[in-house]
């Protein structure tokens, strides 16, 4: 990729056209007087942008098949009649191509008029940006003015309603849509060249638009011609992206002008790790652009990477430090100083009155790999223990145990490129299309170019059926029936003998193979058995697996509905002994792939935030790994583990936990039964919070640090494929500090020598001490765009695909799997089964989104039942019910909706007037104490108002966001 490398600077792509030809074979061509060699299948246009002649285009675009509408593209070829199409001609060997003449240069300007002809406000200086591409090409192509005037039929509303031309003739004209919140668009530029439809098909797979009408009365339409912001666009902006006018436009562009310089960073959102150019005029960003070279998306994007960043600059950011003795106290805004020195002396206090593990730390997944390393070094090195956990504990923790028990690494097998070559999908407790949207476009794609989807998940998802994609198979199973489901997989496969035995006694362990043959070949897992326990069809159960088994490269992908169960850590490895024993692990199209569900929740783990890990999933008892440490610390570091989150709450209760320091994590509403929680945060003297927002978690802090965004800092994050992405810097930060600043400055607060300038200098520690890590290094990640761990001198450019010349761990370990059922079951009193997601337009605990214009599609959460469930309890669609469990209960509105299966309801946990998680139990993973927030027995009924729990939890943030000096905040 042809990239300008200046990120003072806008940071341009070129925009070859059509997309790169992926074949062998080479063709010699000349583009006027130019040799050039390229690959077979090339088209011309391609071909002579790569020989740096840019032939003028509308329709085109390198994201997109050619697709030959516009008539500008045009060219003449040596020994051809006629003038063809430069965007649908291949290239051909020894082939002399013009791209300018006397007849062609008159051609174009001839299609550029009656373009304008009707369409004169897409045209001129005072018409939208006045940087569209379409007024690239009219000064290209020389057209300085209109010699068709404005009389007669065009799109453009007249001032006064009367058609110019027809006298008094009042005539219908298009209507610019600004309902969306972020884009507008204005039918009046739209050249009907295709290129948004043809992008919500192709990139996005939505189809959500169309050309509606014939001749001059044609233009797009979203759904059936309903607004925007009504119809089923998902607010990509693919569309906006590919639009080569300024009909389809951001709204922020159009009101504050074009931008005037750009850098390259990734995106803070979810696991997928998009790349952006983050597009600034003065001090403020006014667009995010996907960036096509960006290797975990390729120039796509979803609505909350592409358009909800206003959360930045929004009001309730918190800039100034603040201190209080109480939480009933008002907040208190003092320096930076102060604030560190209190935190510090708190601590110190605390310590030497209750002992030296009466505080500890949690890191963030929303923060980079430097900030997230600082923080456990602060833990280890400064508090002197190894109380330090992450958010990670509560999602995909049992990820880790899994795949390093059976396969030796704690992360996933592949690259995101590799859904390219996956014949048949093992979709299990994910839902990629919302919370994951990215890559969910590619697996879409996939899928329509005819590989197969199994799904196993309790609701009907987007992926079970949507637009030209459906699953063969939908296995809507009971919540917390995963372990019974896979060991039912996996009966089949070794009793009908479809497993690999080449590739079985070549990579694994062969006696740990018969071992789990003799367990999964018991009766007690035959599909009937299983039918029995899961609430799915026997026969479904076998062809499931026949066709994994079968179907050429089968590729497992997952979520939180495998992670956040009971028996997590055995649901993983089950996936895992499925992996190996059909031979889907070593190579494109298959592997084992979790979606991670934070930004940086990889990085967090890869980082050392466990207790009982270092940094590269090491443990601490390990006397030379400890050493590594200790000597360039200057410390001795305990060996014993230290508290888990829920550990540190659980002391906090007993009274030996008293003081936390919490990086950009808000456990309040994002941990489990959120009474305990808030009791455990009560029970501290000495809560440090350093967030963006007073937070959930804030209103029991004592200490609250500002933090900052995405865009104020420069770092790494990890993605879902290893992938180590570069944060860059966009504008100074807000409130004085970067994040690992801030962590700096309080380790000097707690005497510690820290002087670390920037934090490439925090990852040359880190690659110092970290062997998966050990080549990696911000000149390597400038020069390379982005690399995958392991990074070092057997892999210096990194390793997309894990396990392909033998498994990590030596030999494929295959692990017995035996399903236990759920403590937490449905009865007469909590007859119904909770489950709990996310949605496309929120994030997490909606701190971020909750701030942006994403509210307008998700302003509250709703509780999905199915009609029949709805029908018995009397409840009607939005009518506000009481959603209660054995820990207690909150109402919210209900969705009726069929999604969700007789005996099931689900809902979101992005806003906190809801607090799912106070229905939610203590129940956790056996191996990792991940919460299971996917099964919790619960009743629900109509409702007259909010809970007690909700009332009082409104009380106390009134009375715990009061600012001495400032209205009352209210978040």
């Amino acid at each position: 990729m042809n990239v300008k490398a200046d990120i003072s600077s806008l940071v341009t792509e070129i925009d070859y056209g059509t997309p790169e030809s992926k074949a062998e074979k080479t063709v010699t061509l000349t583009v006027d007087g130019r040799s050039i060699t390229v690959p077979e299948g090339t088209s011309i246009m391609r071909a002579s942008m790569e020989a740096g002649v840019e032939i003028p285009k509308l329709c085109a675009t390198d994201m997109l098949d050619s697709f030959g509408s516009c008539r500008v593209c045009l060219v003449e070829i040596e020994g051809r009649n006629g003038t063809p199409a430069s965007c649908t001609t291949p290239v051909g060997e020894g082939m002399v191509v013009h791209t300018t003449s006397d007849r062609l240069d008159a051609i174009r300007k001839g299609v550029m008029e009656l373009y304008v002809s009707d369409h004169p406000t897409g045209f001129g200086e005072k018409a939208g940006t006045g940087a569209s591409e379409f007024d690239h090409v009219a000064k290209m192509v020389g057209l300085s003015e209109n010699r068709y005037g404005v009389e007669g039929r065009n799109h453009v509303k007249p001032e006064d309603g009367v058609a110019p031309g027809h006298g008094s003739l009042t005539i219908d004209y298009m209507v610019r849509d600004d309902s969306n919140p972020y884009f507008s668009y204005d039918p009046a530029q739209c050249i009907v060249c295709s290129r948004c439809v043809r992008a919500c098909e192709d990139v996005q797979g939505t189809f959500a638009l169309t050309i509606e009408g014939r001749g001059f009365e044609s233009r797009m339409v979203a759904s059936m011609n309903e607004a925007f912001v009504e119809s089923e666009c998902v607010s990509c902006g693919a569309c906006v992206q590919a639009c080569p006018t300024d009909a389809l436009r951001e709204k922020a562009v159009l009101e504050k002008g074009m931008p005037e310089r750009s850098v390259v960073t990734t995106c803070a959102y979810c696991g997928v790790g998009c790349n952006f150019k983050a597009e600034v005029k003065g001090d403020e960003v006014v667009r995010m652009m996907p960036y096509k070279a960006g290797k975990a998306n390729h120039g796509h994007s979803c609505v909350k990477g592409r358009f909800a960043y206003g959360y930045a600059t929004h009001k309730d950011r918190i800039l100034s430090p603040m201190v209080r003795e109480k939480i009933t106290d008002p907040w208190r805004e003092v320096t930076w100083e102060e604030a560190l020195a209190h935190a510090a002396g708190e601590f110190r206090r605390i310590q030497y009155q209750y002992g030296r593990a009466s505080i500890g730390g949690i890191t963030s997944s929303r923060c980079t790999d430097e900030e997230t390393y600082l923080v456990q070094k602060l833990v280890r090195q400064g508090f002197g223990n190894n109380n330090v956990d992450t958010c990670a504990r509560v999602c995909h923790s049992p990820t880790g145990y899994g795949l390093n028990t059976t396969l030796g690494t704690s992360a996933g097998t592949q690259d995101f490129d590799s859904v390219e070559e996956a014949d048949v999908m093992l979709l299990i407790g994910a839902n990629p299309t919302d919370a994951h949207p990215v890559f969910a476009s590619r697996m879409k794609k996939r899928l329509r170019e005819g590989a197969k989807i199994i799904v196993i998940d309790p609701r009907r998802i987007d992926l079970v059926k949507s637009p030209h994609v459906k699953a063969v198979h939908h296995l809507p199973i009971k919540p917390g029936t995963n372990v019974a489901i896979l060991t039912g997989l996996a009966h089949v496969i070794v009793t009908e003998k479809l497993y690999n035995e080449t590739y079985i006694r070549e990579r694994c362990d062969w006696d740990a193979f018969e071992d789990w043959c003799e367990f999964v070949s018991d009766a007690r897992y035959n599909p009937e058995e299983t039918a029995r326990i899961c609430g799915v069809d026997a026969e479904t159960i076998r062809e499931a697996a026949r066709l994994y088994a079968t179907g050429g490269n089968g590729a497992i992908y997952y979520g939180l509905g495998v992670t956040e169960h009971s028996q997590g850590s055995t649901a993983v490895m089950g996936l895992a002994n499925l992996a190996m024993a059909t031979g889907n692990l070593g190579r494109n199209g298959v592997g084992v792939n979790p979606l991670r569900g934070q930004n940086n929740v990889q990085g967090s783990c890869d980082m050392g935030s466990f207790p009982h890990e270092f940094p590269g999933y090491r443990h601490i008892a390990i006397d030379s790994v400890r050493q590594i440490y200790e000597d360039l610390w200057g410390v001795t570091l305990d060996k014993e583990p230290g508290l888990r989150i829920n550990n540190m709450l659980d002391a906090a209760t007993d009274g030996s936990f008293k003081g936390i320091y919490i990086q950009g994590e808000d456990i309040l509403q994002s941990d489990p039964d959120s009474k305990h929680v808030a009791a455990g945060l009560a029970a501290m003297e000495c809560v440090v919070v350093h967030d963006l927002f007073l937070n959930e978690t804030a209103r029991y802090a004592h200490v609250f640090l500002p933090g900052s965004t995405f865009l104020e800092k420069d770092g790494t994050f990890i993605n879902a494929e290893r992938r180590i992405n570069l944060v860059r810097k966009v504008i100074e930060p807000k409130a004085r500090y970067a994040d690992w600043e801030a962590t700096q400055e309080l380790a000097r607060a707690l005497g510690l020598d820290w002087n670390y300038t920037h934090p490439s200098e925090i990852m040359d520690e880190i690659a110092a001490t970290t062997p998966t890590f050990a080549g990696v290094s911000f000149d390597l990640l400038e020069r390379e765009g982005s690399v995958q761990w392991p990074c070092n001198e057997k892999a210096p450019l990194g390793t997309p695909i894990m396990h392909i010349n033998g498994i990590v761990r030596g030999k494929g370990n295959f692990v017995r799997t035996e399903y236990v059922a759920t403590e937490e079951r449905s009865g007469p009193r909590f007859p119904l089964l909770l489950t709990t997601g996310r949605i496309l337009t929120q994030y997490n605990v909606g701190a971020q989104t909750r701030r942006t214009g994403n509210s307008v599609w998700h302003p509250e959460d709703r509780l999905e039942i199915h009609p029949h469930d709805a029908e018995d309890r009397g409840i009607h669609d939005g009518q506000w019910v009481r959603l209660a469990s054995r820990s207690g209960e909150t109402t919210l509105r209900a969705l009726i909706t069929d999604r969700v299966a007789v005996g099931v309801v689900y809902t979101t946990f992005h806003h906190p007037d809801t607090q799912a998680n106070v229905v939610t139990t203590e129940a956790t993973d056996w191996a990792t104490n991940c919460p299971e927030y996917k099964v919790t027995a619960v009743q629900v009924g109509p409702s007259n108002g909010p809970t007690e729990w909700q009332r009082d939890y409104e009380d106390l943030s009134k009375k715990t966001r009061r600012i001495k000096g400032h209205l009352e905040a209210a978040e």
